[in-house]
């Protein structure tokens, strides 16, 4: 039609009042069953917690992460303070480590409850998992006696096919540890990757992980 750019960029922009957008990226398309079970969750977990003013403060969150045994520090923390004719900083690019290990750990609101770096080409599966289990309760009976003699907290982890296996919840079962059920592709419920893992590898940064451990 023999029309400038600008011209239809106007038109559109102003005429027609359009806006250009990118598509978003995200994780996994849910499924309207998957969505459905998100929405149940979060209405239980709501009634729990109208029914308990301590709920949240029950809770032992668990969840795991690959931590490097070298991560570079970020720009911000190789910032200083400099006069204002002092010449740039320059700083060499380094690449993370390829060498890394896997991080679970296991929290509620006082802080750390357990945690283990996973051995060197251990695969986590069933059985392991449910060792992970068998010493997260020895250290809950130590660190939160009275909680857990009554059994007085509640356990949520990831849905992961290890954490889901036969043999884990039925450990579980006999261990009267009561599981809160958490939908599968919901990473906006997995509060360590919001703030605990964060912080934790940003002081990791720029410090050599021992491998051993």
């Amino acid at each position: 039609m023999n029309i400038p750019k600008t011209v239809v960029h106007q038109i559109l922009k102003e005429g027609l009042g359009k806006r250009k957008l990118c598509a978003r990226f995200v994780p996994h398309s849910l499924t309207p069953e998957q969505r459905e079970d998100q929405v149940t969750s979060c209405q239980d977990i709501t009634a729990m917690a109208n029914a308990d003013k301590n709920f949240v403060n029950k809770i032992i969150m668990g969840d795991e992460s690959w931590c490097f045994a070298y991560d570079p520090a970020a720009k911000r923390q190789s910032s200083e303070w400099v006069g204002e004719t002092s010449p740039w900083l320059k700083k060499l690019k380094f690449h993370r480590s390829r060498i890394k290990t896997m991080l679970i750990i296991f929290f509620d609101s006082q802080g750390v409850v357990h945690k283990e770096f996973i051995p060197e080409g251990k695969t986590v599966n069933a059985d392991f998992y449910k060792g992970v289990m068998d010493c997260l309760l020895k250290c809950i009976q130590w660190v939160h006696p009275a909680v857990f003699r009554n059994q007085d907290f509640f356990l949520r982890h990831d849905s992961v096919p290890a954490q889901k296996a036969a043999s884990v919840c039925q450990f579980l079962t006999q261990k009267n540890v009561t599981t809160l059920h958490y939908p599968m592709y919901s990473p906006d419920l997995s509060l360590p990757d919001y703030f605990l893992f964060p912080k934790l590898k940003m002081e990791l940064k720029r410090t050599p992980l021992c491998r051993c451990c």
